[in-house]
């Protein structure tokens, strides 16, 4: 029996509900958009915390800054031109040989004084002097001639031609004595004028060229001090003005002169003018050549109120300082705090600044410590390490 075969539909797979297919979907972004919930909140609680903290601290009571001070006080100002300059011998001179010859002997000790006249270095002059007795005979001679054509003159024995001939002849001769004679003392080497001789490198045998150096002769009592100030103080310079001189290598001295002239002209590359005091040197300590300060008082003595440089803040709105004050805080206690105060500054000296307003004596001013303050600051007062407050500073080299 033949099997009949029927055509089957095809089959059917069931389907998913679309509810439970939106609910699988939506599983995983659910717990995505949980986990940055998560890390949000965590994120925002360390950022709270911290903030907590900065914000404890800031209410928490600072430390007051360590500053030091100083009370503002008037002191006598003498207006003053300071200016560095060169010390210079009011005579000098390096002594030489005006004629050579071979040296015979030395008259002087390296270093010493010696006196105008004295005897510094003598020549082999031998051979001149015996030129000099020749000349000396032949213009002795000269004289006997001329006596004896005067006498004949006299009887009209010779005519006065031979006498005027025979005069001529006498002064010719004298004056090539006199010539010779010079030579003679050129050979004997002087002081010119008492000073201070140098270091020579002359020796006994040794033949010195005319125009060679012996040695440096100066005087140093008193002493030059030459020193250039600008074109818009020299008003403020006079001849007869006081002069203080300070110099290194001699600490704690001071020496005093008086301005003693004034250059003709000023430099046309620098403006300056060149201004020449004289300074007393009785112990011979400034020399020639040393670099020296100079200090020259003008005008009448001013009264300034006076402050450390250091204490002093320069800014594009204004120069400030800070003065120390008491406050009552919130308990109610004193409370020493800083205050900036505008001031106007004045001429400085050495480590010192005058104010001219702003501030008034006995006012208690900060000389540092300032960068780490403002208005309000409370602040701890340690004077035991003070800055400068010298009128006439000199570096320190330790």
């Amino acid at each position: 029996m033949a099997e009949i075969k029927t055509a089957s539909s095809p089959s059917t797979q069931p389907t998913e509900p679309g509810s439970a297919r939106k609910r699988r979907l939506l599983r995983p972004m659910i717990l995505m958009i949980g986990v940055v919930v998560v890390i949000v909140l965590i994120i925002g609680g360390v950022k709270f915390i911290q903030i907590s903290k900065l914000i404890a601290q800031s209410k928490a009571p600072q430390p007051p800054a360590v500053v030091t001070t100083i009370n503002a006080q008037f002191a006598d100002w003498q207006p003053s031109v300071s200016a560095v300059g060169s010390m210079k011998a009011v005579r000098g001179v390096d002594v030489t040989a005006e004629v050579g010859g071979i040296v015979r002997s030395i008259g002087f000790k390296p270093g010493r004084n010696v006196s105008a006249g004295d005897l510094l270095v003598q020549l082999n002059a031998d051979a001149d002097v015996a030129q000099l007795h020749s000349l000396e005979a032949t213009a002795s001679l000269a004289a006997t001639v001329l006596r004896r054509d005067k006498a004949q003159l006299r009887v009209n024995a010779v005519s006065q031609a031979q006498v005027d001939a025979d005069d001529a002849d006498l002064k010719a001769k004298r004056a090539a004595a006199e010539q010779q004679r010079a030579m003679v003392a050129k050979k004997t080497i002087r002081a010119p004028f008492a000073g201070r001789i140098g270091i020579t490198s002359v020796n006994p045998g040794q033949y010195l060229n005319p125009g060679n150096k012996i040695a440096t002769l100066q005087t140093f009592d008193p002493i030059y001090i030459d020193f250039t100030v600008p074109q818009a103080q020299l008003e403020a310079i006079a001849t007869g003005q006081a002069v203080s001189v300070t110099a290194d290598g001699l600490p704690k001295q001071t020496f005093v002169g008086k301005v003693s002239a004034i250059d003709a002209k000023f430099d046309p590359a620098t403006r300056n003018v060149t201004v020449e005091a004289t300074i007393g040197n009785p112990a011979q300590k400034l020399m020639p050549g040393m670099f020296a300060r100079a200090v020259v008082e003008s005008g009448a003595t001013q009264h300034y109120l006076t402050v450390p440089q250091t204490a002093v803040t320069y800014n594009p709105y204004g120069t400030t300082v800070f003065i120390l004050v008491n406050k009552k805080n919130a308990q109610g206690k004193d409370v020493l705090t800083a205050q900036q105060t505008f001031i106007h500054t004045g001429p400085t000296r050495g480590d010192q600044v005058a104010i001219l307003s702003g501030i008034k004596k006995g006012d208690v001013v900060v000389t540092s410590g300032q960068m780490k303050l403002k208005n309000g600051s409370p602040v701890k007062v340690d004077n035991r390490n003070v800055p400068l407050n010298a009128v006439s500073p000199t570096p320190q080299e330790k």
